[in-house]
């Protein structure tokens, strides 16, 4: 049996550490902003995290929803945080597949208005997401 890896094409990998796009989308009094960096593991995935969070303003956020997709001997490797915004990682985690995102981290920022948006949510999640693959590919 062979070790041979199951590359099935480039994919889309962003080309700097950290890249950050911000009130893209506001409705209702609530803001979204996202970020996204190259990442190579865990290590990586926590520094996009703190340099995000540094502005004081972004530590203020209510919440920081995350996916992640690492390419590593052929395999990809899968993680997410909804960060208190339920379903958001998976929101974020499927658009990164469906786009072949890769070695990336992909983080949508809420600040809440006090109005809930309910399933209006998950369209500004999936706009942000949509927004950050778009800008690694110009």
């Amino acid at each position: 049996m062979s070790n041979t890896p199951f590359i099935f094409g480039e994919g889309i990998s962003p080309t700097l550490p950290f890249t950050l796009h911000e009130h893209i989308i506001e409705d209702r009094g609530s803001r979204y902003s996202v970020s996204y960096g190259l990442v190579s593991g865990r290590d990586d995935i926590k520094a996009v995290l703190k340099t995000l969070k540094q502005p004081k303003h972004y530590q203020k956020a209510d919440h920081h929803s995350f996916a992640a997709r690492i390419e590593h001997e052929g395999a990809i490797y899968e993680t997410k945080s909804d960060d208190g915004e339920t379903g958001a990682g998976m929101v974020i985690l499927r658009i990164m597949q469906k786009r072949d995102v890769r070695n990336c981290v992909i983080v949508v920022t809420r600040w809440f208005g006090g109005t809930k948006l309910e399933g209006d949510r998950f369209k500004h999640i999936q706009d942000a997401t949509i927004y950050a693959v778009d800008q690694m590919t110009n």
